[in-house]
Parts: structure tokens; C-alpha cells; sequence
């Protein structure tokens, strides 16, 4: 059986970005690895290990690269929360930036916000109630 491991964005500054993925969406540090040959550094953070069976977030860190353009491929991180309400507070208090309010998706019941890193990646909560759903 196949499973999804982890999802890879490149970061300019990467403890910045710990912080973000740690303190502000709650995720832990689950391992840290340098390549100096290579100039890089990776990061993997997550609500729980892969063993688990839960997907991860990859923080690639490019020594000589503070900022990149993002792109119009890459979209989003979803999160399934079982509060985004209570959840986009937390994350307000604690500095993050909310770029859409919880609420109904337009046209649709399932309930959504959107949160940016440091890096500007987008990142939608969904309300897990409704998380299986599919948006609408």
C-alpha cells in the first residue's frame, strides 16, 4: 500500500520557519538533517511522525537562498482542525497571519480559513466535520 510521506517547500530562512510550524501551528520538530557538500539543510515537521501514518511537512533550507517566488503551481497545505474558529485565534495571538476568516467556503457548507508562513505558502484548516467532503 502506498502512502503519502511528506510535502517539500524550500524556506529562506529556516528557523524562522520552525518557529512559524512549531509555535504558531502547533506541529512538532521531528528531525533535522545538514548536508554541507551540498549547502542544505531540511527540516520535517509534523502533528506526528510518518510512522503513524500521517503526512509530513519537508522545510528544504538552501544555504545561499533567502526568498523564493512561489508560483502560480503550488496552492496550499489543507490541515484538518476540529475548531478553525478557536484555531485562527490561537494563531492570531501567537502572531500568525489569518488571510481568510473561518467560515462557510463560498457557495458551499464546509467550513474554512486560510492562514500564510514566513514564506507567504498558504496553509487551509478545514473543519474536520466536514473534511471528508470534499469543498462544497
Amino acid at each position: 500500500m502506498a502512502q503519502l510521506l511528506h510535502t517539500m517547500i524550500r524556506v529562506g530562512n529556516l528557523e524562522r520557519s520552525i518557529e512559524f510550524y512549531t509555535k504558531v501551528l502547533g506541529m512538532k520538530l521531528l528531525r533535522k538533517s545538514e548536508n554541507p557538500e551540498y549547502r542544505y539543510t531540511l527540516a520535517f515537521v509534523g502533528f506526528a511522525e510518518e510512522s503513524s501514518g500521517q503526512a509530513v511537512v519537508e522545510l528544504t533550507y538552501n544555504w545561499d537562498t533567502t526568498e523564493y517566488d512561489l508560483g502560480t503551481g503550488f496552492g496550499h497545505l489543507a490541515i484538518g482542525e476540529e475548531d478553525i474558529y478557536q484555531r485562527c485565534a490561537t494563531i492570531e495571538a501567537a502572531g500568525g497571519i489569518i488571510t481568510r476568516a473561518p467560515g462557510p467556503v463560498a457557495g458551499g457548507r464546509t467550513e474554512i480559513a486560510f492562514v500564510e508562513d514566513p514564506d507567504g505558502y498558504k496553509i487551509e484548516f478545514i473543519q474536520m466535520k466536514s473534511a471528508e467532503q470534499g469543498l462544497g
